[in-house]
C-alpha cells in the first residue's frame, strides 16, 4: 500500500526500514493473539479447548522466522487495483511476502503471496505488464535484506532481462529439509498453483522442475482461497516414504499452514500389521485393478436369497412377509449398488415397512416408532443375519488368499489359474493376527472395507511420486477424495516399481478422476545443465517419447565421471564435495551402503540417513538408491551406477532407478565407478 517515505534514506535503507516496521507489526499481531482472554466467551470446557487450540495454531502461524524473509518482493501498480484507469490516478505499492501483516490501523504492510493482488509478481511480463509499473525483488542473507533488483515492466525503453536475484535464489545452496519456493515461482508453476479447488490436476514433471513444491504451494493456496470449506473437509499430502515426508515437512508450516496432514499410502491402509513381503509377480497381480472385481464378488457372495417367510409376532397378531416379497427387497437393494454395510442396515427397515403396510391395510395406524420396533424384532434380526450376514474385510481377504476354491469361485473369468496360484499363500494363516500380511494385502483389505463401509472423503489430496503406485493403490487414494479434488505429481521416467504407471490418463481413471487435467513441466530450475543432459541419455530406454527436461540455469554445474578402485576413494570424493557450501548426498545401491558406511567412518566423516536432516546439522547423507526419490542435495557422489541397475529385478527398472539417482544434484555430481558403466552412459 502507498505510504510516506523518508527521502533522506537511500532506497535500500528505506526497504530495510519497512522490513523492521513490518517485523514490529507482526510481533504486535502475535502479542494481540497471545493476550486474548477467552474465559467469558466459552460456554463449556469443550468450546474452551477448541478455541484454545485455534489460538495456539494462530500464534504459531504468526511466528517470525528470523532466517526467513518476511517479504521478498514489491509491486508498484500504475493504478489502484480494481479502480478505473483515469489520467493522473495514483497507483499503490504492495510488499509481497509469505503471510499478511497489518499495522495497528489495519492497513496492510505485507500482502500474502496468495492474494489476487500479488499474482502479477509471478505472472507480469514485458508483453503483459498487468498494470505493474515496477516489480522489485529483494536479496537476503539469512534474515537481513542485502540487495534489490528492479524491473520497469511498463517502460518500453527497458529491455526484458533475466533476474540475477531470482537465479541466485534458485541456485542457493541448501542444508537440511526442503524449503518453500514462494519467492521463485515461475508463471507456468503459478498457473498450476492457483488452479481451482473443483478440478483435479496431474503434473508430469522431470527432475528439478519443482513439481513437489508446486503441489505443496497449491495446498497452501487452496487453504487461503477456500479456508472454511477445507477446514471442514480436511487436506492430506501423500508421499512415497517417511524419509520423503520428513524432507518436505517444513514447507507448509513456513507458509503459515499447520493443519495439513502428511502420510504414506501404507499409513492410509494400515488396518493390519504388515510383516510379510510379496514377490514381484504376486505384488503385480494384487495391485491390479481386476482385484477390485474379485473382492466385490467375494463380499456380495455373502448375500443369500430367503427361502422362508419372515413372521413377526406383536401382541396377539402375527404378520407374515412372504419369501418372494423379502427377495424383492433384497434384489432391489443389490440393484441400487449401495455399500454392503449400508444395505444391511437398510434391510430390517425395509422388512419392517412391509409389515407396516399390512398393519395399515388391517386398519391400524402405526407410526415410525412401531416401524423401528419391528425392525428390532428377533425374527427380523434372524432373517437379516441369514440373508445379509456381516462381513469382516480382513477375514474375507484372508480367506481369498488361503482358500483356493473360494478364490477360484470369485476370480473366475477375472484371473487365470496361474495368476490365482501366484497370489495364494503357500502356508495359509489361521487368523488375521497371525497372518504375515504384505503391503499389497493391506490395500486389498482397504478395498474390501470400502465395499462394506464408505471411506470418508477429504476436500483435497496431494499425491506425490505417484508414478510408483499400483492401480489398487490409486483406488485407495481416490477413496480419500471422492467428493474432493486431487493434485497428482510424478514423472513417468522415474517409475521404479514392477507396476509403475504407464500413462497418466490410466492413473487418473484408477484414481476416480478421469476428467483430471494433465499439465507438463519441462523447465528445469534445480538440476544443472551438464547433469540433466547426461541423465537424459537414459530416456530413450526408460521413457521413450517423454520430453527431456531443459535446464534454464545460468550455472552449468560441476560434473565429473571418475574411475575409482576402492570405497575409500568414494569417501574422498565426499570429502571434496564437503569443501563446498551446501548439502552432500552419497547415493549408492542398497547393497553397497554398509561398505560405504565403513569407508566414511574410516575417513572420519560424520553422516546421516535420509530423513534425519531435520534433526541434526550434518551436511553429508548416505542415501540408499531405493530412498533417493524426491530428495535433493547440492552435491551428489553417485557410487557404482552399474550396481544401482543390477540391484533391481530387471534392467529397465534399474535404469529408471539410476535416472533418479543421477538427478538428485543441484550444483555438482561426481559419478564414481570401478565396474563398467551401463551402455547408455558409456
Amino acid at each position: 500500500m502507498s505510504r510516506p517515505v523518508d527521502d533522506s534514506l537511500d532506497p535500500l535503507e528505506r526497504e530495510r526500514s519497512h522490513l523492521a516496521s513490518s517485523r514490529a507489526a507482526l510481533r504486535a499481531m502475535r502479542e494481540d493473539v497471545e493476550s486474548l482472554d477467552i474465559r467469558d466467551v466459552t460456554a463449556n470446557w469443550v468450546n474452551a479447548e477448541v478455541l484454545t487450540r485455534q489460538i495456539d495454531d494462530r500464534i504459531k502461524a504468526l511466528a517470525d522466522l528470523s532466517d526467513t524473509p518476511l517479504f521478498f518482493g514489491r509491486l508498484d501498480y500504475l493504478h489502484a487495483p480494481g479502480a478505473e484507469e483515469a489520467e493522473g490516478a495514483e497507483g499503490e505499492r504492495f510488499y509481497i511476502g509469505r503471510r499478511h501483516v497489518h499495522d495497528a490501523d489495519g492497513d496492510p504492510m505485507v500482502i500474502d503471496w496468495r492474494a489476487p493482488v500479488s499474482q502479477p509478481f509471478y505472472r507480469a511480463s514485458k508483453k503483459d505488464p498487468m498494470d505493474i509499473a515496477l516489480r522489485r525483488r529483494f536479496g537476503y542473507t539469512g534474515g537481513d535484506l542485502t540487495a534489490y533488483e528492479d524491473e520497469h515492466l511498463s517502460d518500453p525503453a527497458e529491455a526484458a532481462r533475466t533476474s540475477k536475484l531470482l537465479q541466485q535464489e534458485i541456485e542457493r545452496p541448501r542444508v537440511g529439509p526442503m524449503r518453500d519456493i514462494v519467492a521463485t515461482i515461475q508463471p507456468e508453476q503459478d498457473e498450476i498453483v492457483r488452479s481451482g479447488l473443483g478440478g483435479t490436476v496431474c503434473v508430469q514433471g522431470g527432475p528439478g522442475t519443482g513439481k513437489t513444491a508446486v503441489g505443496l504451494h497449491r495446498v497452501a493456496y487452496l487453504l487461503y482461497a477456500h479456508r472454511e470449506r477445507l477446514a471442514r473437509t480436511g487436506t492430506l499430502v501423500i508421499g512415497p516414504n517417511r524419509s520423503f515426508l520428513h524432507y518436505i515437512e517444513q514447507v507448509l508450516p513456513a507458509l503459515g499452514e499447520l493443519t495439513v496432514r502428511q502420510a504414506t499410502v501404507d499409513d492410509l491402509v494400515a488396518q493390519v500389521e504388515v510383516r510379510g513381503t510379496d514377490d514381484a509377480a504376486a505384488a503385480v497381480i494384487k495391485g491390479d485393478a481386476r482385484m477390485a472385481e474379485v473382492l466385490r464378488r467375494a463380499v456380495y457372495a455373502h448375500v443369500t436369497m430367503p427361502s422362508e417367510a419372515v413372521v413377526v409376532v406383536r401382541g396377539s397378531r402375527r404378520w407374515r412377509v412372504p419369501a418372494y416379497e423379502v427377495e424383492e427387497i433384497v434384489r432391489e437393494l443389490l440393484d441400487r449398488g449401495i455399500r454392503y454395510g449400508a444395505a444391511r442396515e437398510a434391510l430390517p427397515q425395509r422388512i419392517a415397512h412391509a409389515v407396516l403396510v399390512q398393519m395399515e391395510r388391517s386398519g391400524e395406524a402405526p407410526d415410525d416408532r412401531v416401524q423401528d420396533a419391528v425392525a428390532r424384532n428377533a425374527a427380523v434380526k434372524a432373517a437379516v443375519k441369514a440373508i445379509w450376514p456381516p462381513v469382516d474385510p480382513a477375514k474375507l481377504v484372508l480367506r481369498l488368499l488361503s482358500d483356493a476354491e473360494f478364490l477360484a469361485e470369485h476370480a473366475d473369468g477375472v484371473l487365470d489359474e496361474a495368476e490365482q496360484r501366484a497370489i495364494l499363500w503357500a502356508k495359509p494363516a489361521r487368523s488375521v493376527k497371525s497372518a504375515k500380511w504384505s503391503a499389497a494385502d493391506a490395500v486389498l483389505i482397504d478395498e474390501a472395507s470400502d465395499l462394506v463401509t464408505r471411506t470418508p472423503s477429504l476436500g483435497h489430496v496431494v499425491l506425490d511420486e505417484a508414478q510408483d503406485l499400483s492401480p489398487m493403490q490409486y483406488r485407495a487414494v481416490g477413496r480419500r477424495c471422492t467428493t474432493g479434488s486431487a493434485t497428482v505429481l510424478g514423472d513417468l521416467a522415474q517409475g521404479t516399481t514392477p507396476w509403475a504407471t504407464r500413462s497418466w490418463e490410466e492413473a487418473l481413471t484408477h484414481l476416480g478422476k478421469p476428467d483430471g487435467v494433465i499439465e507438463e513441466l519441462t523447465a528445469g530450475f534445480r538440476v544443472p545443465t551438464d547433469v540433466i543432459t547426461y541423465a537424459s541419455r537414459l530416456l530413450p530406454s526408460i521413457a521413450p517419447g517423454l520430453t527431456p527436461v531443459a535446464s534454464i540455469r545460468d550455472n552449468p554445474g560441476f560434473f565429473e565421471i571418475r574411475t575409482v578402485e576402492k570405497a575409500a576413494e568414494v569417501a574422498s570424493a565426499c570429502e571434496e564435495s564437503l569443501r563446498h557450501e551446501g548439502s552432500v548426498g552419497l547415493i549408492a545401491a542398497d547393497a553397497r551402503v554398509p561398505v560405504l558406511a565403513e569407508a566414511l567412518k574410516a575417513a572420519g566423516l560424520e553422516y546421516l540417513a535420509p530423513g534425519e536432516e531435520t534433526t541434526r546439522r550434518v551436511r553429508l547423507t548416505l542415501v540408499p538408491a531405493s530412498l533417493a526419490k524426491g530428495l535433493e542435495y547440492d552435491y551428489v557422489v553417485l557410487d557404482e551406477p552399474g550396481a544401482v541397475v543390477e540391484g533391481e529385478p530387471d534392467e529397465r527398472t534399474g535404469l529408471r532407478r539410476l535416472y533418479v539417482a543421477l538427478t538428485r544434484a543441484v550444483s555438482g555430481l561426481i559419478v564414481a565407478h570401478t565396474g563398467a558403466l551401463p551402455l547408455q552412459l558409456a
